[in-house]
């Protein structure tokens, strides 16, 4: 936690109210009549209030607008947490505000990841720390990510300075069919995950086919131990929670279940479902048992072969979230290739780099940079600021808030992020980056930069990380 970050926390301490991090809990509204299976309505609200920020002008930038726009000796205006204007040199700019000069730099939207696991796996990545698989039934969609976060996680201030990731989506593991929820969070330090909890975003589930749940439950003699098995539960499961949403959609009395309602919000469209999946053939499959039981599959995560299916994935509007060269290290990422991502965008699919690794989501803009290069190399001409959706907006889509952050557009999240130089460099790194139109990060201020508590006192740790 940054130091200007630890005064706000002790002022707010010693004052008794609520300050960034430690806002009050939104007051719960009693649910709609459903029945014994009613479950209150937010139980685990976002505390989250931004940082104090002041009105700030970048000019003279090259803006890649998350979207796919472009403007060179760009001007982008924030005041009050907002995206107020954008636009080119002439963009009329108030007097007596922060302005910053970006000549020869670049500003984008920022970075968002929908695939981590920053606080379930924390660092130092010890078994007391390993909080990410309840590997313990094939079946557990009724455990939540958010329970398992510890906010002091290095990795997050890491992810910030490093990388410049404002937003991300922190799932369970793969051991499971059904992993369980996953939650949004803002990469701001705070005390608890509440006070990272990104206000309105809705709940993502976590599920995975192919090897890790068959190796998990087959090691263990039990179903599934094969891909048929991982259908058939799949399939099972889904039977019992159309069941569940029936009951609970008429008010019927049934005993409250929290997987089932996890499940049953899927199927009313309320959570996200995002599925870990390599292979082309499995993900096929997804997608027609995802028609029988009448739910959408948001992304398939890792995804290395969707390359295979790209049309199909267009026209389901299913977006795939993919590494840039990270394959082969089991069977069913064997068949992998670098051309991955651009051949999904050129075929008019979603592409979305993510990361999976507490090391990747500080370099995700060198792994789009990958990816780009070898569609170049292959004869698929992709811009930089087209590439740079796949940090963006189209994560943001694929996650339900595109409509609050994921470009740089007039009213939106202030989340934003200035580049020393090209962000698709190698040796390019972010200079400042702000959220919610706060300074969050500042490379040339060591009062600006993000220090865990728990890496305080630490012989080699702190702001020198």
């Amino acid at each position: 936690m940054n130091m200007s970050g630890k005064m706000l926390l002790i002022a707010a301490l010693l004052a008794g109210t609520a300050g960034p991090v430690a806002a009050k809990k939104e007051k719960e509204v009693p649910p709609a009549a459903q029945g014994s299976s009613a479950e209150p309505d937010n139980p685990y609200p976002s505390t989250y209030k931004p940082y104090p920020g002041r009105p700030t002008v970048i000019r003279n930038a090259t803006i890649f607008d998350g979207e796919g726009g472009r403007i060179d000796g760009g001007v982008v205006f924030l005041n009050e947490g907002r995206i107020v204007a954008i636009g080119g040199p002439d963009t009329p700019i108030p007097a007596d505000i922060a302005v910053f000069d970006g000549t020869g730099k670049y500003v984008t939207p920022g970075v968002i990841d929908i695939h981590s696991h920053l606080g379930v796996y924390a660092s130092p990545g010890v078994d007391a720390l390993s909080d990410g698989n309840e590997m313990t039934s094939p079946v557990t969609p009724h455990v939540w990510a958010e329970h398992s976060i510890w906010p002091q996680d290095p990795g997050f201030g890491r992810a910030l300075a490093n990388g410049g990731v404002t937003t991300l989506q922190i799932l369970p593991g793969s051991g499971n069919l059904f992993g369980g929820r996953s939650v949004t969070v803002k990469n701001v330090p705070a005390r608890t995950q509440q006070g990272m909890k990104f206000p309105g975003a809705p709940y993502g589930l976590k599920m995975a086919c192919g090897e890790n749940p068959k190796r998990v439950y087959g090691a263990k003699g039990r179903e599934p131990s094969t891909r048929m098995g991982n259908m058939a539960v799949d399939r099972q499961t889904w039977i019992k929670a159309r069941e569940y949403q029936k009951k609970r959609a008429a008010g019927k009395d049934q005993t409250r279940d929290l997987g089932m309602e996890t499940l049953a919000d899927v199927l009313e469209g309320k959570i996200l479902v995002h599925n870990h999946c390599y292979r082309a053939d499995e993900m096929a499959n997804v997608i027609d048992m995802s028609k029988e039981f009448g739910y959408k599959i948001t992304a398939f995560h890792h995804a290395v072969e969707s390359y295979k299916i790209a049309d199909l994935l267009r026209e389901n509007g299913i977006c795939s979230a993919m590494w840039g060269d990270w394959y082969g290290f089991k069977m069913e990422a064997y068949d992998g290739i670098k051309e991955n991502v651009p051949l999904v965008q050129q075929a008019g699919a979603c592409a979305i780099v993510h990361s999976d690794d507490q090391d990747g989501i500080q370099r995700l803009n060198q792994e789009a940079a990958k990816a780009l290069g070898a569609g170049r190399r292959m004869g698929i001409n992709i811009s930089d600021e087209v590439a740079w959706t796949w940090l963006a907006i189209n994560p943001a889509k694929a996650m339900g808030i595109a409509d609050q952050t994921g470009s740089l557009k007039v009213g939106k999240m202030a989340d934003v992020v200035l580049w020393n130089g090209n962000p698709f460099s190698t040796y390019t790194r972010p200079e400042k980056v702000w959220i919610d139109g706060a300074l969050m990060y500042d490379s040339g201020n060591p009062k600006l930069r993000p220090v865990s508590d728990f890496e305080l006192g630490q012989i080699g740790a702190g702001d020198v990380k």
